[in-house]
């Protein structure tokens, strides 16, 4: 039975992506060699990576611009603790918007490196909006934001403007939809969320602002340093590149950000839809901040939890159940679901509202 993977990550990724990744497996390139098994400064490896990188540009649009793609290791929470180091000055300041189990991750490493404001926080209500109306301090080194929260389901759909340098961490819905990816001066995202396998993550950063902190940066910490070695300071993760340029090939090759976001667009409105009018369910997130990529909601009664249950998982479906710190349920909805997929969810939860 065809199944429908909701997992909020590691997450689906297209077919296509797969056969050509278990085919590189066993023969890569011709080469008589498996992709685990080649140097990572072999030609044809080196080649992956140079694509990749430009890939990334050309699909935000950030050629020419300043920007340098790398694809490094340690999750977004390793970034965490980078981004401070990289771009705070000693005795600096930096200001964060609290929106979720992630945001709040980069606040706590933050700390350890000067001051640090959190302009905002939506934890007085389990994080189930996206904050407003704050102001950011013109005498911070950078400001922070996460786009995306995936435990919580809300996403941000503006961002603020501001005169110093913006960073944001765009693990869940990075390609998903089209920004203006120039307004901010580092993105960050664990590829395992909507771009490839886990095992590596995509920054890309303005060069202008590395280099002003005052401080010493270990090399394996120092974003000028990954630049200079072109993302290989050391072993990169192989597979995980190579499986991300495959789906960034696909992403590219299906119209791009645009092309892909009216799809997302029409997947969430599908589900949501359907939260709204099935009296026996609810969402958990403010509407006008309810997250296209992860769909958070409930039973209004628990006693339909066991037959509920036993129906998506008897349609296929894998990877709905909520957040231990939400409860509930969880859809997560990135670019390689099919439409097909919500609707035969969709379809289970107006099952559940007939046989109840």
């Amino acid at each position: 039975m065809k199944k429908h993977n909701y997992s909020a990550g590691p997450c689906i990724l297209p077919q296509e992506v797969f056969e050509e990744a278990s085919k590189s497996i066993l023969n890569f390139n011709e080469s008589g060699l498996s992709i685990l098994e080649i140097s990572h400064r072999s030609k044809d490896f080196v080649a992956v990576m140079e694509e990749a990188r430009a890939l990334v540009l050309e699909l935000m649009n950030l050629e020419g611009k300043g920007y340098q793609a790398l694809f490094l290791q340690g999750g977004a929470s390793l970034e965490f603790l980078m981004i401070p180091y990289n771009l705070m000055k000693i005795n600096g300041k930096a200001a964060y918007l609290d929106t979720g189990t992630w945001a709040s991750g980069a606040i706590k490493e933050a700390k350890a490196f000067g001051e640090t404001v959190v302009v905002a926080t939506s934890k007085d209500a389990n994080y189930n909006y996206i904050p407003k109306d704050y102001s950011i301090p013109t005498d911070a080194d950078y400001f922070h934001c996460t786009s995306n929260n995936t435990i919580f389901g809300t996403q941000m759909k503006s961002f603020p403007t501001t005169n110093i340098p913006m960073v944001c961490d765009m693990s869940s819905d990075i390609f998903s939809r089209s920004i203006d990816f120039s307004k901010f001066d580092l993105i960050y995202a664990g590829a395992q969320k909507n771009m490839g396998p886990a095992g590596t993550t995509l920054v890309v950063v303005k060069e202008e602002i590395l280099g002003k902190t005052g401080r010493a940066i270990p090399n394996i910490l120092n974003y000028e340093q990954h630049i200079a070695k072109e993302s290989m300071y050391n072993t990169p993760a192989v597979f995980a590149v190579y499986t991300s340029l495959l789906t960034l090939k696909w992403l590219k090759k299906s119209g791009g950000i645009s092309a892909i976001e009216k799809i997302n667009d029409a997947k969430a409105n599908l589900l949501y839809t359907e939260i709204d009018r099935n009296p026996l369910f609810k969402g958990t997130v403010v509407k006008e901040d309810r997250s296209h990529m992860n769909a958070t909601f409930l039973l209004e009664n628990q006693n339909h939890q066991e037959l509920f249950d036993s129906m998506w998982k008897k349609a296929g479906i894998s990877g709905i159940n909520g957040h231990r710190s939400v409860g509930g349920y969880r859809a997560s909805m990135y670019n390689a679901l099919p439409l097909e997929s919500v609707q035969v969810l969709v379809d289970v939860m107006k099952e559940l509202e007939k046989n109840s």
